[in-house]
């Protein structure tokens, strides 16, 4: 009985060595947020454009029931 509790807690500290170092040499966390700003930047232009838009359409609306 004893062996095998030893037997997996050793195999539960090499998995855990085993993600650890996994985990160290994936990307760093500064690779994956380039793009999500990127991704940020562009959904904050695209909603300036549709408001612009939209501002733009409500006053030709406006200037055509004036006439």
């Amino acid at each position: 009985m004893g062996k095998v509790i030893v037997l997996i807690l050793g195999l539960a500290l090499v998995a855990f060595v085993a993600k650890t170092a996994l985990d160290r040499t994936a990307s760093p966390p500064e690779a994956h947020s380039a793009p999500r700003r990127q991704l940020d930047q562009v959904r904050s232009k695209a909603h300036d454009l549709e408001r612009q838009q939209q501002e733009s359409v409500d006053k030709a609306e406006v200037q055509a029931d004036v006439k």
